[in-house]
């Protein structure tokens, strides 16, 4: 911040932070400046005798001083200066007709107000300077001893700086818990659009594999009834379709059970899977528990490559190969390429999103997917940390 900026910069930051105040807080501070306007009312009345019609001069001084103090804060609270310094001007000027007509609690209560709160509210150059005015007021109007007005003076001013200070750590402070809460909500916000993203993940998963299966089957029945299929053939595959729906439906509740963070042993799972597909299972390593999403990661995977095989290469051959290594957990899935007399057509189906999904899985935990030809077939290989 430079100099200039310093001197003509309005106190308490930039931009106003706005604070609800407490209903205690705000009890109490309107019982303040009402106790304090009694004070200097009954002291205006009590120190001069006005008789009749001239009680009108001190009730006019003090209805200005009121309007011009509540015109000041407006102007400050606008950060408009120089409608603040038309109301101090006002208010030197008021509390000089005070003086003059001999109220002189109220005149000294308007100078060494105004002093303290130009040092306050106003920026540091001009608050300086109508700090200056109202106590050069106040020290010719009082008569009191040169120390008595220096006195004055430098608690009016060390007043006011230290209020100053005061008003702009808590403007700070304020502006902190702002920044902070609005982080905190960014924060849960990433949180939410996270765990949304999780639970699409979970979802094509489970949908996808369940009614991908669903669809090579109705296919294959498809197919059937073009060529003219035997009935027993055609009911084989429509029973294989509503065998799949039934395993869909069980996936689905285990697929909340793990958003629920309830995990059934991978390797159990893995074998069940293998076995419904017709694939060669090879276990490595000694079975261990996974970490959550590791696990997760493990049965979808499967899931997605299972079915692939299983549409893109019917009737080939399948291995599974779950090898529990230090630190990490690998799933390899081969399969062969699909025999002669095979329908290619049955993989068109799906989605097309699989091995995407599969692939950002693996990353989001630190390891990797690597899927591609491998003599004539295909591979699906998942290494994540465990």
């Amino acid at each position: 911040m430079s100099t200039l900026e310093r001197w003509t910069r309005w106190p308490a930051g930039d931009v106003p932070v706005r604070e609800r105040s407490s209903r205690a807080r705000t009890v109490l501070s309107l019982f303040g400046r009402t106790a304090g306007l009694a004070a200097v009312v009954f002291g205006t009345f009590a120190e001069h005798r006005y008789p009749g019609w001239h009680a009108l001069s001190p009730i006019g001084w003090i209805a200005a001083a009121v309007a011009l103090f509540t015109g000041w804060h407006l102007a400050c609270r606008a950060r408009r200066l120089w409608p603040a310094l038309g109301c101090a001007a006002g208010l030197l000027a008021t509390a000089g007709l005070a003086h003059e007509g001999g109220a002189d609690t109220l005149a000294s209560v308007v100078w060494c107000g105004l002093a303290v709160l130009a040092v306050i509210r106003l920026p540091l150059a001009a608050g300086l300077l109508t700090a200056g005015a109202a106590l050069v007021s106040y020290s010719l109007g009082s008569g009191d001893s040169l120390l008595a007005l220096l006195a004055v003076a430098g608690g009016m001013g060390l007043l006011g700086y230290l209020l100053r200070l005061d008003g702009q750590a808590r403007s700070a402070q304020r502006a902190l818990l702002a920044q902070e809460r609005a982080a905190q909500a960014a924060q849960a916000e990433s949180a939410a659009l996270a765990e949304r993203a999780r639970i699409a993940r979970e979802i094509h998963d489970v949908l996808a594999h369940s009614l991908s299966a669903q669809l090579v089957h109705l296919e294959a029945a498809r197919l059937m009834l073009d060529a003219g299929a035997e009935r027993a053939e055609i009911r084989e595959r429509v029973v294989a379709a509503r065998r799949m729906a039934q395993d869909g439906l069980a996936e689905t509740r285990q697929a909340l059970s793990a958003l629920r963070g309830e995990f059934a042993p991978v390797a159990e799972f893995v074998a069940e899977l293998a076995a419904q597909s017709g694939a060669v299972l090879a276990v490595e390593g000694v079975p261990r528990p996974l970490p959550a999403e590791a696990g997760l990661a493990v049965r979808r995977v499967a899931q997605e490559a299972l079915t692939n095989a299983r549409k893109h290469a019917p009737g080939g051959r399948v291995g599974v190969r779950l090898a529990y290594l230090e630190g990490e957990v690998e799933l390899r899935v081969d399969n062969s390429a699909a025999p002669r007399g095979g329908h290619p057509v049955l993989g068109d189906s799906g989605s097309g999103y699989g091995l995407l999904g599969m692939r950002e899985r693996a990353e989001l935990l630190g390891g990797e997917l690597l899927a591609g030809p491998d003599e004539g077939g295909w591979r699906v290989l998942l290494r994540v940390p465990a």
